[in-house]
């Protein structure tokens, strides 16, 4: 299928592993140039020439935090006037109620809610104006089905989820799009340290904790980057203008939810 962004330009932060590579790079083989941003140097130019190499578009990088500010302000003179936005950041780290305090919050509402809201207000303007935009937030399954161990998640994105909800119908009357990816168990960096705090905690192997995961999954498998960035892509698309606010599961069937 035919995506009609070709030419386009794309923000995408948190680019250079795991879901928002696969974002990166699924928009990239749709011919959407791309500004990619991680907090690594050597990760993110390895990814971006890749992307390259395979798509031929052209990709600008921006090493930096998207939590500072003026890192977040390189990140947008460099992104300036672009139509797509995909949000991504690292979660922050599993636990337990107790282990928790103001600063922990602080820092998750800061990466996974305040700095995407950020970059929104940033860029929401220009696409508005240009009578045409599409913001992708990736969020978490947990903000459907809260996951005890990620209470710091669970909050964060839920509150990002709620300034979507208002949001994205204030300027669906402009040709702007904002709706959230919400992943479930992918196979990636973060999974992996998940899996192993799991099973230092519950004094089982990693093996012990994957083979668990997947007997909740009825595809039976994790899901990939690319299985990710393909519908990441699409609702980037032209194909998508009419979805406007929504949280789309992509978890292999795992929450047991009728709607």
């Amino acid at each position: 299928m035919d995506l009609g962004i070709a030419g386009k330009r794309a923000l995408v932060t948190a680019s250079s592993k795991g879901l928002g590579r696969g974002c990166a790079e699924a928009l990239a083989a749709a011919g959407v140039d791309l500004v990619m941003n991680a907090r690594g140097g050597a990760a993110l130019e390895q990814t971006a020439e890749a992307i390259r190499r395979s798509h031929g578009v052209a990709v600008a990088t921006v090493v930096g935090d998207v939590t500072v500010e003026a890192d977040r302000a390189r990140l947008l003179d460099a992104a300036e006037g672009v139509g797509i936005l995909v949000t991504n950041a690292g979660g922050p780290p599993p636990g337990i109620w107790s282990d928790w305090g103001r600063e922990d919050f602080i820092r998750a509402l800061d990466a996974n809610m305040l700095a995407p809201i950020a970059l929104m207000t940033a860029l929401l303007p220009g696409m508005i104006a240009a009578g045409w935009g599409r913001v992708v937030n990736i969020t978490s399954v947990s903000v459907k089905a809260p996951i005890a161990a990620l209470g710091l998640s669970n909050a964060a994105r839920t509150g990002l989820t709620g300034f979507v909800a208002g949001t994205a119908r204030q300027v669906a009357p402009h040709g702007v799009t904002i709706n959230n990816l919400l992943p479930g168990q992918h196979a990636t960096d973060r999974l992996a340290a998940l899996d192993a705090a799991e099973a230092q905690r519950t004094g089982t192997t990693v093996e012990a904790v994957q083979a668990a995961r997947l007997t909740a999954i009825p595809a039976r498998r994790f899901g990939t980057r690319e299985d990710f960035g393909a519908m990441c892509a699409f609702l980037c698309s032209q194909h998508a203008g009419f979805i406007v606010g929504q949280n789309i599961l992509l978890d292999g069937g795992a929450t047991n939810q009728t709607m």
